[in-house]
């Protein structure tokens, strides 16, 4: 005889894979964000590459320089 209650072998089975997910997540998201400590250490370790970062993200530039764009256009079918 089998009973289907809140605690059968079916909910359990879903709850433990549930947890398993979740762990699985948190494990990613950990890596992201040593992976984003990373990158900030290195950022902000030097002058250097801070400027760089601002020159190439936010096209930011010096007083005496002169910026340029290179931009693709997608040529379309007209």
């Amino acid at each position: 005889m089998i009973f289907f209650d809140n605690n059968s072998f079916a909910y359990r089975w879903r709850l433990s894979s549930d947890i398993s997910r979740l762990e699985e997540g948190i494990k990613i998201h950990e890596k992201k964000i040593q992976e984003l400590r990373r990158q900030k250490k290195e950022l902000f370790g030097s002058q250097k590459n801070l400027e760089k970062f601002a020159r190439e993200r936010y096209l930011m530039k010096k007083e005496n320089e002169d910026l340029f764009l290179i931009v693709d256009v997608e040529e379309t079918d007209d």
